[in-house]
């Protein structure tokens, strides 16, 4: 199969897209590599896909109507799948417009090169924050997601209506999946566990939010790709039993599906940071902080929908995931001798 993977340099598009290419897929990757993180370690990535022969490359930014429409009529997919967006809860209060441009704009351009080239099937990054002020633990699929606390979890909930509109009037089958504080080598230098790893290696204090009264599904890369790749071989399919007089947020009467990909074991973040000293040999210096806006206490995804479709539930403990995060730290940055 052919395979663009849009936001390819990216944590999870990098990881995904070695999988494939290790499967002996074809996959074509796109990327702006922009400057929101260290965009050495995007080249890092994109330097380790380049060695396999089955892998394309464009620098090119989804929010430019006219290169993404060029590259749809230049080449034929199989499968997309739609990872490029502007990350991150906090920044979007800094810089809203990231999200307009990135997250809306250049989602419309991703859905009309698929529906221009009849897209085989569409895979696209939501997001647990689209939960928002919800507190039904573990969240699930079929909760109502009407009251985001973001404006980032605002982009990811209208990319979920987007796509529906899509599937509706053009049969195009779309699969949306809701990330759980994805966390593993090679990921985000913005999220906590890089931070967190820099500030003890530093012996500076780490910033501990909510005062660490903080509970996330921390999923570990290898579960979020395992499930990404699955999914991406199941096409999105209409379900027969839907009903407008009681309607399932998360499947349709068009080709539409929603799930969730979180670990399904909610960690306490003091936790987490116990784990991190452990693997490190070293204690943290704790800055207690207050919760930020946009950001919610806790997080827990009720994760029955994907096992059931295709077979498959994250399970990688915080133990291990930490551990081999760190060893990939210490080797990456050459960190006490590595």
């Amino acid at each position: 199969m052919s395979i663009l993977i849009t936001g390819v340099a990216g944590f999870i598009g990098f990881q995904v897209a070695g999988r494939l290419l290790e499967q002996g897929e074809a996959v074509f990757g796109i990327d702006n590599l922009n400057d929101y993180y260290d965009v050495t370690l995007k080249e890092a990535r994109l330097a380790r896909l380049r060695t396999h022969p089955g892998f394309t490359f464009r620098k090119l930014d989804i929010v430019d109507r006219q290169d993404v429409a060029g590259l749809f009529a230049g080449r034929r997919f199989d499968r997309v799948l739609h990872l490029a967006a502007q990350a991150g809860v906090r920044y979007s209060i800094r810089n809203p417009h990231a999200y307009v441009d990135a997250n809306l704009a250049g989602f419309v351009n991703i859905l009309e090169g698929c529906r221009h080239s009849q897209v085989g099937h569409l895979v696209f990054a939501s997001s647990s924050s689209v939960y928002g002020a919800n507190t039904r633990l573990p969240f699930s699929e079929r909760d109502n997601v009407d009251h985001p606390v973001s404006l980032y979890a605002a982009t990811k909930k209208a990319n979920e209506l987007m796509a529906h509109s899509y599937a509706h009037l053009y049969g195009l089958p779309c699969t949306g999946l809701r990330f759980f504080t994805v966390y593993g080598p090679w990921g985000r230098p913005d999220m906590a566990l890089f931070r967190f790893t820099e500030g003890i290696l530093a012996g500076k204090p780490i910033p501990v939010f909510n005062r660490g009264e903080m509970i996330r599904d921390f999923t570990y890369i290898d579960d979020i790709v395992e499930g990404i790749v699955r999914v991406m071989d199941r096409p999105a399919a209409a379900n027969p039993d839907w009903s407008g007089n009681s309607p399932d947020p998360a499947t349709s009467y068009a080709p539409y599906r929603i799930y969730n990909i979180g670990n399904n074991r909610p960690v306490k973040l003091m936790r987490y940071i116990e784990v991190l000293e452990r693997c490190l040999g070293r204690k943290a210096v704790l800055d207690l902080l207050p919760l930020q806006p946009g950001d919610v206490p806790a997080t827990t995804a009720d994760v029955t929908a994907l096992g059931a479709a295709v077979g498959f539930q994250p399970g990688t403990t915080v133990e291990d995931g930490v551990a081999r995060f760190v060893e990939w730290y210490k080797a990456y940055y050459r960190v006490g001798g590595a």
